[in-house]
């Protein structure tokens, strides 16, 4: 039931977005419809603050959008990112920007609105799913709003070059189908067979995926938002999540490590949990390895979710 539910919500979602996606908001909360492209031999030049959006609307836009993704390094945490004039070029020149918002990358909207580009599109994904400015901002591991994001993008490729219409349609077919049969329907699976597991994670990244899939968080969620803002989290939180990982299968199941958001203090409560014998998984902020598309690499950290769930149930 749970899976025919996700079904349910996905398409609807897809419908909506498709249709009802008419203004595109830009980093101020303007509406621009950009700069029209009337030859089909000129592309689309795009640019996305990270490269999980990149690998969407670059989906998307194929064989004619030129698609530059900034933040990408695996060493990087990108809530620490320092933009550089190479960025602000790029950003400058592209007819569509997108990104995450939310204070994630704030660097990208600075330079937004330092060069005030005449008809650009800034696709700010905060806004487009209409989350509040201080929203966990980790919203690309939430299928639903990936929905709502991709068809803002296939919009705003569609309103930038009227000639192509057709073969962007196809190509948000194409993606929907993709997105849908790969990770989201895994989300589902694991949806409908762990539903309610009780988990932990060292940062509020992984807090989407988790109710996709109806898991249970029940780590301190001052202790996951301190350490994704690069605070020290509380000694009570600590000591919580000590305890959460010390207490056998009757607490947490499976702990979820951001392997981009590292602490000595992370890496301590990972230790432990391999100590007690507690599965855990590695996720990351970007796409890794960067050749992967944005749903395989997606897939990959929901399969290795669902392993860890299974190795956590055969130990109980």
């Amino acid at each position: 039931m749970a899976s025919k539910a996700l079904v349910a919500i996905v398409l609807v979602v897809i419908v909506a977005g498709a249709v009802g996606v008419g203004l595109i908001l830009s980093g101020n909360g303007s509406t621009s419809l950009g700069t029209t492209v009337t030859d089909s031999s000129v592309k689309v030049k795009v640019v996305a603050a990270e490269n999980f959006w990149g690998s969407l609307i670059s989906q998307l836009g194929g064989a004619h959008a030129n698609v530059t993704s900034i933040v990408s390094d695996p060493n990087t945490d990108p809530h620490e990112y320092e933009s550089n004039p190479a960025n602000a070029r790029a950003i400058t020149n592209a007819q569509i920007v997108v990104v995450n918002g939310a204070g994630y990358d704030a660097w990208a909207l600075n330079i937004i609105s330092a060069e005030s580009t005449p008809n650009q599109v800034v696709l700010n994904v905060q806004q487009i799913i209409g989350q509040p400015l201080d929203a966990n901002p980790h919203f690309w591991y939430s299928p639903y709003f990936v929905n709502d994001t991709v068809a803002a993008m296939y919009k705003a490729l569609v309103n930038s070059d009227q000639t192509d219409k057709a073969y962007f349609t196809a190509q948000y077919s194409s993606l929907n189908s993709s997105l849908y049969s790969t990770y989201m329907k895994q989300e589902a699976i694991v949806k409908q067979q762990f539903a309610g597991t009780p988990v932990a994670a060292t940062e509020d990244i992984f807090v989407y995926m988790a109710n996709a899939t109806g898991l249970k968080v029940i780590s301190p969620p001052a202790f996951m938002e301190a350490v994704a803002e690069g605070n020290d989290p509380s000694a009570q939180d600590v000591a919580t999540f000590q305890n959460q990982l010390d207490g056998g299968n009757s607490t947490v199941r499976v702990l979820v490590y951001n392997e981009q958001t590292v602490t000595p203090l992370t890496q301590s409560l990972l230790a432990l949990a391999s100590q007690k014998g507690v599965p855990y998984i590695r996720i990351s902020e970007t796409i890794q390895p960067s050749n992967l598309t944005f749903q395989a690499w997606m897939q990959g950290e929901v399969a290795q979710l669902q392993n860890a769930l299974n190795s956590a149930a055969l130990g109980q």
